[in-house]
């Protein structure tokens, strides 16, 4: 039997097959360290709304207190705070694909300092931006419950 000798010639390519290998396995590291950074972004910014959102809610009057001046319009406020970050509402939401829809308002025995409001933000869907397997999942949901404050407002039946 006879020995055979390699030379470079034989091994065209092989460079080539070790880059793309190489590449492939760092590219989907780094891109998936991206998606995990920008998902978990989008986690504190929907923590943060629904924070923002109910602390805004506290200050406003219950939807059942007919006495009280923009009584009827307090949870559609309550859900462009923590929507656009402002209670007249806007075009760009401050997390991207979130709507009055994902946000539930709910006021429980509200009145000068008693009850409980409750701000949660439900059914988020996050996006991928580089779909791997998935395109979407679904976020937790994000509820903040903080009790009633007095801010200057006498309801007129108390």
């Amino acid at each position: 039997m006879a020995s055979r000798k390699f030379s470079i010639r034989d091994e065209r390519g092989t460079t080539l097959l070790e880059f793309a290998i190489g590449a492939t396995v760092f590219l989907t590291a780094m891109f998936a360290v991206l998606e995990f950074g920008r998902a978990l972004w989008i986690h504190n910014a929907l923590a943060d709304a629904a924070r923002r959102g109910a602390r805004y809610a506290t200050l406003q009057c219950s939807p059942s207190d007919a006495g009280c001046p923009n009584s009827a319009t307090s949870v559609q406020r309550v859900k462009n705070v923590v929507v656009y970050g402002d209670p007249n509402g806007g075009t760009k939401p401050l997390v991207d694909n979130l709507t009055t829809a994902n946000v539930d308002v709910t006021y429980a025995g509200f009145g000068l300092d008693t009850g409980t409001v409750s701000v949660s933000i439900t059914g988020y869907q996050f996006q991928f931006v580089l779909p791997l397997l998935v395109k979407t999942i679904t976020m937790p949901g994000y509820t903040t419950t903080l009790p009633a404050e007095n801010a200057g407002y006498l309801p007129p039946n108390m």
